[in-house]
């Protein structure tokens, strides 16, 4: 098998090379290095089967070169972190939407089956928790900066079920929650990275809000095993899955958790959303996937613990080269 990872050198493409390779692949990267980062992927670098290119899906010539090396198609690349989307909105929008148009559209000339990773986002204000695939979205004002994202990766959703409908080509969504796991930067708002390393520094865990909105919290190495399993299955195309973990959490047992588990005596501090992102800022109360769906399909269940997806997360930020640049274990 080929494989073509479009954002490779993200955190979740970083981590779905090393699952390909392991498996005897050939996997090719494409990443602009705009939120991701070369050294998700320095271990790769000496390995035969991996190659990567520094660049945009926007350059079609070249995306359209590694298209026609590969078999199939994760499409990965995106605007990712709340913060990035509440700051850069223009970039947000048009990274989403034309890259999914590009992918798409090479990918159609040759019919190469393609994964479009979406986001829980796309639920938006939905109160109908679990959210399920075939539920409402419900999109916060225009006025609202923060919902560029979910409208965009709504629109993503929208032409790759279209290209499936109208062209044949074989398209697969996935609307992954909250994934989280070793070599996760906390640098665009992702919240476990950001309390580990404040924890571990002594400094205060910032909390946004009161700390009562809730998460679940899905480990990279079982998403990435939904991620391959979803690709193989024939009756996949044309569909969209929930992928993450229902082990909830509120935001403030979280930072309770990270701070206990590092031994940590930082001080747990709350900021105003207005103050933290921007004013009038809404947030999900919670955001719950129902993955009965995926569950039948592929037998996907989640494997790892909050409790142990934070210890990973805490040794891989304590510097343990154990962790550090190694693979690891796919969820069965």
């Amino acid at each position: 098998m080929r494989v073509l990872i479009t954002g490779g050198a993200g955190f979740i493409g970083s981590h779905l090379s090393d699952a390909y390779l392991e498996r005897g692949d050939e996997v090719y990267v494409i990443d602009d290095l705009s939120t991701g980062s070369i050294e998700n992927i320095q271990h790769l670098k000496n390995n035969p089967r991996f190659h990567y290119t520094i660049d945009s899906v926007h350059n079609q010539p070249i995306a359209a070169e590694l298209v026609d090396r590969c078999d199939v198609i994760f499409h990965l690349a995106a605007a990712v972190g709340v913060k990035l989307i509440v700051e850069s909105p223009v970039r947000t929008i048009e990274t989403n939407v034309r890259g999914t148009e590009v992918m798409l559209n090479l990918a159609n000339k040759k019919k190469k089956k393609m994964l479009i990773a979406s986001t829980s986002e796309v639920y938006g204000l939905s109160t109908e928790v679990p959210f399920r695939e075939d539920g409402h979205l419900v999109m916060g004002a225009t006025t609202k900066g923060r919902w560029s994202y979910a409208c965009s990766k709504a629109i993503d959703e929208f032409l790759a079920l279209a290209y499936w409908r109208e062209k044949k080509l074989p398209t697969i969504v996935v609307r992954l929650f909250n994934t989280v796991g070793p070599r996760q930067t906390g640098q665009y708002g992702m919240v476990i990275p950001t309390f580990v390393k404040q924890a571990l520094a002594g400094r205060p865990i910032t909390v946004y809000g009161d700390g009562t909105q809730s998460r679940c919290f899905g480990y990279v190495g079982d998403v990435v095993g939904a991620l391959i399993r979803l690709m193989e299955h024939p009756q996949a195309v044309g569909q969209v899955f929930n992928i993450g973990s229902n082990e909830e959490v509120t935001i403030r047992e979280l930072a309770e958790q990270v701070k206990a588990l590092t031994n940590s005596n930082s001080e747990i501090i709350f900021v105003p959303y207005d103050e933290a992102y921007e004013e009038g800022f809404e947030d999900m109360p919670r955001r719950v996937p129902d993955i009965t769906k995926v569950q039948a399909l592929v037998g996907f269940r989640p494997q790892m613990s909050l409790d142990g997806i934070l210890k990973s997360v805490i040794e891989y930020y304590s510097g343990s080269e154990q962790i550090r640049g190694q693979r690891l274990e796919v969820g069965k």
